[in-house]
């Protein structure tokens, strides 16, 4: 499968780029495949995270990856950084959601 015109895809589920335990030989996961597969930047979950969590995480996500109305996938990291770091300030966030 060709997904190189693909340049990005956030993959919100839980535990989306953690390989199988029942396998620690093998190393792909869901998010290593579909950038094998083509795709440039890929988002991923290592951790369980509660929906409330995503949702909130997702939108300071993206607010980072398109604040000039534009999405550019080259700010994924930096954008990604940013929604983590600002869960993590959170008081009202969970300890083991931040």
């Amino acid at each position: 499968m060709d997904l190189s015109l693909h340049q990005f895809a956030f993959l919100s589920a839980c535990e989306t780029a953690v390989g199988d335990f029942a396998m620690p030989d093998e190393v792909i996961h869901l998010a290593a495949g579909l950038q094998f597969a083509g795709v440039k930047s890929v988002v991923g979950t290592l951790w369980k995270v509660t929906d409330s969590t995503v949702q909130r995480l997702v939108e300071a996500f993206y607010k980072n990856l398109c604040g000039d109305g534009k999405m550019n996938s080259k700010r994924a990291a930096q954008a990604l950084h940013q929604a983590v770091h600002s869960l993590a300030r959170d008081k009202d966030m969970p300890l083991d959601q931040r």
